[in-house]
C-alpha cells in the first residue's frame, strides 16, 4: 500500500512539473510579438495617402497615424538586392545577391539567388519557436529552377529558408492573372480560375495562414505584395473609380503631394518643388501642353497604378482584420515597406506616372539617387509602442535594419554559426534604438546597383549614374532632393568619400562592375555556366 501511495505521489509530482513546465515554455511563447512583414514592390515614396499621395489607402494609413513613420528610409534600388538585404541584414553582395536572380554568374557577390551561409530572419524565428510563412513575391531563387521544363527546388526556395509553409511566386514579373513559377510549399501551381487575381490571392493565403495558425507558437508572416509592379493590370471596375481624381493632370497633384509632404513633417520645408530636369531627354511637358491622346494614356496608366495599390490596401486591412479576430493583433508587430521606388520602365509616359509616385525625390528604380533607393517605412505595435502613436522620425534608416530590429522586438539574440560555420553580425542596426533613444548611431551607407553608385556619409552623398559619369557631390542639409552638385567646389570630400566607398566595393565583392545590358550580361555568364573552365 505504501509503495502505491509513494508511486502516486511521485507520479502527480513529475505530472506538475511537466504541466508545469509546458505552462511555462507557452507563456514564453505567446509572449512573444506576432510579426507581420509587408513589403509592396515598385511603390513610390508619396504614393500613400500617409505619406502624401491621393491614392486611398486607409488601411496603410491607420498602422502609420497609429504607428510610426519614418521619413528617411533607404533600400538598394531594385527588388531581389532589397529582397536579400530584408531578410538577411546583410548587404545584397554579402547575401550573393548583387544583381538579378536571371544567371548565376559564378562571382562571389553575384550568384544569383540567396547565401547558402547567411541565415533568414525566417531560419532564425523558427528556430526561436517561431511558426512562420510566407505568401506572395519571392524572387530570390535562379530563374532556371522554374523557367527551363524542370521546376525543382534548388535550395532557395521559400520552404528550404525558413518557412514552414508558402504560397510564394518565385519569378520578378509577369502577369497578375496568371502566374508563372507559383508554388506552395514544393507544389508548383499551373491552374488557374477565371477570376484570378494575383493580389487577391496573395491575401486570401495569408489571411488563411493567420486563422489556421496555433497560437501556441508566435507567427511570422511575410506578406510580399506584387503590386504595384508591372505590367499594370487591374479590373476595369477598380480602375474606373480612380480615374476623376487624375483629370487634373500631374502638375497639379505634384503640387499637391509635395505641399501634403511637408504638412506631415515628412520632408523639409526649406526647400521648394524640385523639377529634376536632368531625368528627361527633353524638358518635362507642361500637363496643358500635352496632347489629349497622351492625357488619356496617363490617366488610364496612373488610374491603374492606384487601383492596384488599392486593392493590395483591401487586402491588408483583411490581415489587419484576421488578427483581430484571432485575437492576436495587440501583440503584433507590422511593418510595411518598399522594396524600391517607382520605376519608369514603360516609356514617357510610364515615367510621368514614376515621377509623379516618386514626388520629391530624383530618379527611378535600379538608380541609386533618391527616387530609386526611397521608400516609406511604417512600424506599428499596439501593444509596446502606443506612446509612439503618430510620430515621424527623421533618422537616416536602411533595409538591413529591419531583421535586426524584429529580432529585438523579439528578443532574440542573432546566431553566431550557421550551418556549424561561424557567421559574422548583421550590418544593419535595430530601430529600437531610434525609438528608445531618439538617436541612431552614425554610419555610412553604400549602394550600388548595376552602374549606379552611391555613399551617404555625413549629410554628404556622393552619387553617380553610371561609371562613365563622373560622380556628383550633394550637401543633403542643404540639397535633400539632389538639385545641385557642389563636386567642383570640394574636392577634396569627393576624393574622401569615393575612397570610402572602393574600400567598400573592393570588402564585398561589387567589383569589377559589370557594363554589359541586361540580355548581353544574361547571355555572357551562360556561356560560361555552359563552358566551365572559362568560370575564374
Amino acid at each position: 500500500m505504501k509503495k502505491i501511495r509513494l508511486f502516486i505521489l511521485t507520479f502527480l509530482l513529475v505530472t506538475s512539473c511537466i504541466t508545469s513546465k509546458k505552462n511555462k515554455e507557452q507563456t514564453t511563447a505567446t509572449e512573444k510579438p506576432n510579426i507581420v512583414l509587408i513589403m509592396c514592390d515598385d511603390m513610390g515614396f508619396s504614393d500613400l495617402g500617409s505619406y502624401g499621395g491621393e491614392i486611398k489607402t486607409p488601411n496603410i494609413d491607420v498602422l502609420a497615424t497609429q504607428g510610426i513613420r519614418f521619413s528617411q528610409f533607404k533600400n538598394t534600388g531594385r527588388c531581389c538586392p532589397s529582397r536579400a538585404a530584408l531578410l538577411t541584414g546583410r548587404n545584397q553582395f554579402a547575401a550573393e545577391m548583387g544583381w538579378m536572380t536571371a544567371v548565376d554568374e559564378h562571382r562571389e557577390a553575384y550568384r544569383g539567388q540567396l547565401s547558402a551561409t547567411i541565415p533568414t530572419i525566417a531560419e532564425i524565428l523558427k528556430d526561436n519557436n517561431y511558426y512562420t510563412y510566407l505568401s506572395g513575391k519571392w524572387h530570390l531563387t535562379l530563374d532556371d529552377s522554374y523557367k527551363l521544363g524542370a521546376v525543382k527546388p534548388n535550395g532557395s526556395w521559400p520552404f528550404e529558408r525558413g518557412f514552414n509553409e508558402s504560397y510564394a511566386g518565385l519569378p520578378g514579373g509577369g502577369s497578375y492573372y496568371k502566374v508563372n513559377g507559383l508554388v506552395k510549399n514544393e507544389t508548383v501551381i499551373k491552374d488557374f480560375p477565371a477570376n484570378y487575381y494575383y493580389t487577391d490571392a496573395i491575401t486570401e493565403n495569408a489571411v488563411g495562414f493567420i486563422k489556421k495558425h496555433n497560437t501556441e507558437k508566435p507567427m511570422f508572416l511575410y506578406l510580399a505584395h506584387y503590386a504595384p509592379h508591372r505590367p499594370l493590370e487591374a479590373p476595369k471596375d477598380r480602375i474606373d473609380k480612380c480615374r476623376e481624381r487624375y483629370q487634373v493632370g500631374y502638375d497639379v497633384l505634384r503640387a499637391q503631394r509635395y505641399e501634403n509632404l511637408k504638412k506631415k513633417g515628412l520632408i523639409s520645408t526649406l526647400e521648394g518643388l524640385p523639377i529634376h530636369e536632368r531625368e528627361y531627354h527633353n524638358k518635362r511637358p507642361s500637363w496643358v501642353s500635352l496632347p489629349k491622346k497622351k492625357k488619356e494614356e496617363w490617366i488610364t496608366e496612373m488610374a491603374t497604378y492606384a487601383a492596384m495599390i488599392e486593392i493590395m490596401d483591401d487586402g491588408i486591412g483583411e490581415v489587419i482584420k484576421a488578427t483581430k479576430e484571432k485575437g492576436i493583433y495587440e501583440n503584433t508587430v507590422f511593418l510595411f515597406l518598399s522594396d524600391n521606388g517607382a520605376t519608369k520602365e514603360g516609356g514617357d509616359i510610364s515615367q510621368l506616372t514614376a515621377d509623379l509616385s516618386n514626388t520629391p525625390y530624383r530618379d527611378y528604380k535600379i538608380s541609386t539617387y533618391m527616387g530609386g533607393t526611397s521608400s516609406p517605412l511604417i512600424i506599428h505595435y499596439p501593444e509596446k509602442f502606443a506612446k509612439y502613436k503618430g510620430e515621424i522620425r527623421t533618422d537616416l534608416t536602411h533595409i538591413t535594419d529591419i531583421l535586426p530590429t524584429c529580432l529585438d522586438i523579439a528578443g532574440i539574440e542573432y546566431p553566431t554559426s550557421f550551418h556549424q560555420k561561424k557567421i559574422p553580425q548583421f550590418e544593419g542596426k535595430s530601430l529600437i534604438t531610434v525609438l528608445e533613444k531618439n538617436k541612431l548611431e552614425k554610419r555610412d551607407l553604400f549602394f550600388q546597383h548595376e552602374q549606379s553608385c552611391a555613399i551617404i556619409s555625413d549629410n554628404w552623398k556622393l552619387v553617380r549614374g553610371n561609371i562613365s559619369e563622373p560622380w556628383e557631390l550633394i550637401n543633403l542639409t542643404k540639397d535633400s532632393f539632389e538639385q545641385y552638385n557642389v563636386a567642383a567646389n570640394f574636392p577634396k570630400k569627393v576624393l574622401e568619400l569615393e575612397k570610402k566607398w572602393n574600400i567598400w566595393a573592393k570588402e564585398n565583392n561589387v567589383l569589377p562592375i559589370e557594363k554589359r545590358a541586361w540580355s548581353a550580361r544574361i547571355k555572357h555568364y551562360n556561356g560560361l555556366n555552359t563552358d566551365k573552365s572559362k568560370i575564374n
